[in-house]
């Protein structure tokens, strides 16, 4: 897969997130893509309307992902999210086998890597995949800050 394939499917995980946006959920956005480009999931958080705490958009897609292709081992697949995965999400793609996450916006607060979570190349676990962020991080962070922007806004309007 070339960068240009990537920064198509990352466009494609933005237009996800501005879905979720609209649905007043956190606005991430997912693909899960087969070595083959075939988009075997496409999803966005639904932790709000689901009152699900595990109802990350990187876990709905894998789950979705495995049962399109009735295996949970989704070797060769590559993950494209718009924010930095959480240790949570990052640990399933270590299960699911992925070989490849792809994100947009970093988090300092909750991404995995930037609290120093490696798992994705820890050699003590029984699988490793390639990580690459940063990948389109301008728009993804634009619209995740205009997002908790107005929820700010929205709970000082409320005092």
């Amino acid at each position: 897969m070339e960068f240009r394939d990537f920064r198509w499917h990352m466009m494609s995980a933005i237009q996800l997130s501005l879905k979720a946006y609209k649905q007043d959920e956190v606005p991430v956005g997912c693909l899960v893509v087969s070595e083959e480009g075939e988009v075997l999931a496409e999803t966005h958080n639904l932790k709000e309307c689901n009152h699900d705490p595990m109802g990350h958009a990187e876990l709905i897609a894998l789950r979705l992902a495995a049962q399109k292709i009735n295996n949970w081992r989704l070797t060769g697949a590559t993950v494209f999210v718009t924010l930095e995965p959480c240790p949570m999400c990052l640990a399933a793609m270590v299960q699911a086998r992925i070989s490849r996450c792809v994100f947009g916006a970093y988090d300092k607060k909750g991404g995995a890597l930037s609290l120093g979570y490696s798992l994705h190349a820890d050699k003590r676990l029984n699988h490793q995949f390639d990580l690459m962020g940063g990948v389109e991080h301008w728009e993804c962070s634009q619209i995740l800050s205009r997002y908790f922007r107005e929820k700010r806004d929205q709970y000082k309007a409320k005092k």
